[in-house]
């Protein structure tokens, strides 16, 4: 006995995860503490990494060592996930480094990758499931093979969070309930009042002074919204407060006047013998295109939007990036030369390279670059970061590999968010002008049209009137941040960069 308090001391005594894991290992494999299991049942080591959504947990019963896999957080807006495919069968070997699942997260698809080797004894969650709250326990991992075995029949205790109770379909009533007495029908219609409301299903009573739970992104959404978090009803862990309850919450008056008038609207007859019926699909939507539908329209809703629109003439830099071209290894876009010229004139009008905080206005030093790309999935923003300390070969490698593994989903949570401003380019399409939706909390989003010929006054040959290439571009603004005078200033130091292209190449 004296041995194995011993041994469980060293858990006290480790300082480091490192040394307090391989602590954990002795303990499960020391033979007195084998030959001992009826004296240690119920004792549990635990040993948790949040940056590796892992949990190591040592048994000391019929089951052998193993880790739990959890729902990893792979995007700071993140709250579930939703497993879209699992690359490794049960049994099969896992090595660091491998993409063990992919995981659509609320902004893209993202390779979950295994941080150590060992086995995949059991898959919990199934692909094309349900979404999954961060920290559910997904998968179990077991560093030896002869273990897996031993899982086959595992199932976690209480299921696993998140799948049970969207899943499963409810249970027939009983009987005995429709027999059910008034006290028990009054003290039933008081729970539901008190977690429900008498108006709204996202609200809940709560006695003065209680201490409320809510996540840092649901507060931040809250003050946003002007909104306070003592009436709304938390979905996450123990009751908490998320981001989506609060926007539940805020919705939730738009919600029912739009159900009042749908109800209103009469009811249309049914179609006539041999008129035309128009078939058509509903596409459930994904964890992204959801997400993007609710930022833009907060972004729209919220964000007090002013346009300024400019043309600028693109032949000098048509002949700059022509003669760059010609000994440059890698071809340079236009899309590269519009980031060089709006990191320099963020540095120059810093303002706009600002970010509305809610309580306070943040100005940020470099230029972080987001550049709107469309995929399969959605829309995303790779960013080109401190595009104003880099040359214009290191920005076209750098916005050449984000956009291409953005059109892969294969970029990591850090590339796509945050930046401090964003260019979008319909260019390509044959745009002549549009005016894009700012991207929270950027102060600034400029929309690029196409390049095309026009006849312009020339005044140094008044008599004749030239051909030049002209470009429309249109900045919108947070007039929060940025007064209209500022954005101004910055379309003008944009508009100079660009007609004299190599002052933003010294």
């Amino acid at each position: 006995v004296h041995g194995e308090v011993g041994l469980i001391r060293m858990f006290r005594n480790a300082k480091r995860l490192a040394g307090l894991v391989r602590c954990v290992k002795v303990v499960a494999r020391n033979p007195v503490v084998q030959l001992n299991r009826e004296a240690f049942t119920g004792v549990v080591g635990i040993v948790s990494n949040v940056s590796l959504h892992r949990q190591t947990v040592f048994y000391f019963s019929t089951l052998p060592a193993h880790t739990k896999l959890q729902m990893p957080s792979l995007s700071p807006t993140m709250e579930k996930g939703k497993i879209l495919s699992w690359n490794k069968k049960e049994g099969d070997k896992l090595s660091a480094g491998e993409v063990l699942a992919e995981i659509e997260t609320d902004k893209a698809s993202v390779g979950f990758e295994m941080q150590e080797d060992g086995y995949l004894a059991k898959i919990l969650v199934p692909a094309g499931g349900s979404e999954i709250p961060i920290g559910a326990v997904i998968a179990i991992v077991v560093d030896d093979k002869d273990a897996v075995s031993k899982f086959k029949d595992y199932k976690l205790e209480g299921g696993v969070k998140g799948v049970a109770e969207q899943t499963s379909p409810k249970a027939p009533e009983k009987e005995g309930d429709a027999n059910k007495g008034p006290a028990a029908e009054t003290k039933e219609a008081k729970t539901v009042a008190t977690l429900a409301g008498p108006e709204n299903p996202q609200t809940v009573q709560r006695p003065s002074g209680e201490r409320v739970f809510a996540s840092p992104l649901a507060r931040k959404t809250a003050n946003e919204k002007h909104l306070s978090l003592d009436g709304v009803r938390g979905s996450g862990p123990a009751g908490r407060i998320l981001q989506h309850d609060v926007i539940e919450q805020a919705s939730a008056p738009a919600q029912k006047a739009h159900e009042a008038a749908h109800q209103a609207q009469p009811k249309q007859a049914a179609p006539k013998p041999g008129a035309h019926i128009n078939e058509y699909v509903d596409i459930p939507l994904t964890n992204v295109r959801a997400t993007i539908a609710q930022r833009l329209l907060d972004s729209k809703r919220n964000v007090p939007h002013y346009y300024l629109t400019s043309e600028v003439i693109m032949d000098e830099l048509i002949r700059v990036r022509e003669e760059l071209n010609k000994s440059a290894k890698l071809k340079l876009s236009v899309t590269d030369l519009l980031i060089k010229a709006s990191a320099h004139a963020l540095v120059e009008v810093p303002e706009v390279n600002s970010q509305w905080m809610g309580k306070h206005i943040r100005k940020f030093k470099d230029a972080d670059i987001s550049v709107a790309v469309s995929y399969e999935g959605g829309l995303i923003t790779p960013i080109v970061f401190a595009a104003n300390r880099k040359g214009l070969n290191e920005i076209a490698a750098n916005s050449k590999d984000v956009i291409e593994r953005a059109r892969k989903s294969q970029l990591k949570p850090h590339e796509y968010s945050g930046g401090t401003f964003t260019i979008s380019n319909l260019g390509m399409f044959g745009i002549s002008h549009f005016s894009a939706i700012i991207n929270p909390p950027q102060a600034a989003i400029l929309a690029v049209g196409k390049t095309e010929k026009k006849w312009l006054y020339d005044e140094k040959n008044p008599t004749k009137p030239r051909v030049a290439s002209v470009m429309n571009v249109t900045l919108s603004c947070d007039h929060r941040v940025v007064d209209g005078a500022v954005g101004a200033q910055w379309l003008q130091k944009f508009k100079q960069l660009l007609e004299n292209p190599l002052t933003m190449l010294l």
